[in-house]
């Protein structure tokens, strides 16, 4: 018996051989601890996406989304794929206990729920290694969780903020508003300008207009990978925002993930320490290649070569040198 972050008992085989996540933030999270026993992912892996990720995982079936996404969990791929458990790992949601419940007696099979939140991601994976019986594995990542975690907010705790919009979308005209669940590192690590009355939930952010920009003026933005970096010093509509004039904005670096978590998982962590670095390299007194080198090394079981760092981070680092925010 196994009782899940909801509170529910639920029971499980001895020996849990074959996991079926319930969808992209669970596949994150368990690609990176329990890869060999996935035999479905929440959403197809990318060809971009594979060289980071163990052997196989492009070929398995998607299953889709339990909470969020672009449509609901596939229950025909997911009872086709011999899962012994359906692990949902994240926020929770309200009426979740009774959803899991429901589709548990639908399926046969049982559902688990586990919290993941970026301040206690290594209580999810310790939870993980009892609920799949790899304590020492996920001791090791919890400690590891817990002391980027632990020593990022230290880091936030001894420096003077910058003022900082984080921007996304087709024109750059979106932002990741203070507050919300999407700007935890943002929040932590900056003085987000983007204050809005009704904060999105969601990863796209609120849309807002270049005028709204330009009166925030941020002194650094962070762009995200897609959107408006390679264009926007060029610009004539963004000129008079202090962060393209100092040439201060940054593209947020992807791969496998969106490093700032998107949608939010333990990639956070790279998150964390990449805008520590590129904020504070003062107070950041580490080497960020050795840290990044390090995380994928423990979550993705591979060696990052110079070259494919280079390539991850090519738009992402400089020294930022504004004047801080008080």
């Amino acid at each position: 018996m196994f009782t899940d972050s909801c509170g529910r008992e639920v029971e499980l085989p001895a020996n849990i051989t074959k996991i079926a996540p319930s969808g992209t933030v669970a596949t994150m999270i368990l690609a990176a601890f329990a890869p060999e026993e996935l035999v479905c992912v929440g959403t197809k892996v990318s060809e971009n996406q594979v060289p980071y990720l163990y052997d196989g995982i492009a070929n398995l079936p998607v299953t889709g989304q339990l909470y969020g996404g672009k449509g609901e969990l596939n229950l025909e791929t997911l009872l086709q794929s011999g899962a012994e458990v359906v692990i949902d790992v994240g926020e929770q949601k309200d009426g979740m206990a009774d959803d899991l419940n429901a589709l548990q007696e639908q399926t046969g099979i049982p559902f688990v729920h586990i919290d993941c939140y970026t301040g206690s991601m290594g209580d999810t994976y310790r939870t993980l290694g009892t609920l799949l019986g790899k304590e020492t594995e996920g001791n090791t990542l919890g400690e590891y969780c817990d002391k980027i975690y632990n020593r990022t907010n230290e880091i936030a705790a001894s420096v003077k903020k910058v003022n900082l919009l984080y921007c996304l979308g087709d024109k750059g005209e979106n932002v990741i508003a203070k507050g919300s669940y999407h700007a935890e590192i943002i929040d932590l690590l900056s003085n987000n300008l983007a204050v809005v009355e009704s904060p999105s939930s969601k990863g796209t952010g609120n849309e807002v207009d270049i005028e709204q920009i330009l009166k925030w003026n941020p002194d650094v933005i962070l762009f995200a990978p897609g959107s408006v970096y390679a264009t926007v010093g060029e610009d004539p509509a963004w000129q008079g925002v202090n962060a393209i004039k100092n040439g201060t904005y940054y593209e947020v670096p992807i791969g496998p993930y969106n490093w700032m978590g998107f949608p939010p998982s333990v990639q956070r962590m790279l998150g964390m320490m990449w805008m520590a670095k590129l904020l504070y390299p003062d107070a950041a007194d580490y080497d960020l290649q050795a840290e990044v080198a390090e995380y994928f090394r423990l979550f993705y079981h591979t060696d990052l070569t110079d070259e494919a760092y280079n390539a991850l981070v090519a738009n992402s680092i400089g020294t930022v040198e504004v004047k801080a925010a008080a």
